[in-house]
């Protein structure tokens, strides 16, 4: 159902995405511990709205894998050009097609409510994670803001965003340390680490 709806939406997407405002996206990435070179995966691309800023900070010699689930997101992200190392995967969170321990990090911008089964995205993500790496869960909203939109579009309205507890919960499941949620009015990072 997830996958049906975004793909219904992808063309006009953009104009009505709720973050029109570019400054907090570079603002966001700041906050992220990406560095030249890194190889990133980044879930839930969409169509792109979060690739150039990720681009920018990992520099020419880093790589994004681009991944989502919509097919005709994922069909507007490549159709933008962006300048840079990327690759485009349409695959599943839960069953992802790449080797264990090849990316630096993972990022799930504006994506993580939506993920059906959040335990099972959770562990596939650090098994691709390599040592050391982190996964950043973030938006340029709040979690009240994010919840709220999404109870009220029918087709999404059990797409949430957990509340702090929960998410420190989900993420220690995960066998991922060094856990930190920050919630605020116009910002949400949820950060963690693969130790060993």
């Amino acid at each position: 159902m997830t996958r049906a709806f975004f793909n219904d939406h992808a063309d006009t997407w953009d104009k009505n995405s709720t973050e029109q405002d570019t400054s907090k996206l570079e603002r966001m990435v700041e906050r992220l511990s990406l560095k030249p070179g890194m190889t990133v995966l980044d879930i839930g691309t969409g169509t792109g709205v979060f690739l150039p800023h990720l681009l920018k900070t990992i520099g020419r010699k880093g790589q994004v894998i681009a991944l989502d689930i919509a097919e005709k997101m994922l069909l507007q992200a490549q159709e933008k050009g962006f300048a840079g190392e990327i690759a485009f995967l349409c695959a599943d969170v839960t069953d992802i097609p790449l080797q264990t321990e090849i990316c630096d990090a993972v990022v799930c911008y504006s994506s993580f409510p939506h993920f059906q089964n959040k335990p099972k995205a959770l562990r596939e993500m650090r098994r691709v994670l390599k040592k050391g790496g982190c996964v950043f869960i973030c938006h340029t909203s709040g979690r009240e803001a994010i919840n709220r939109i999404h109870h009220s579009v029918p087709l999404l309205h059990h797409d949430l965003l957990p509340d702090d507890a929960a998410m420190q919960t989900l993420l220690q499941t995960a066998d991922f340390t060094e856990i930190n949620v920050e919630d605020e009015a116009d910002s949400y990072l949820a950060t963690a680490k693969k130790t060993h």
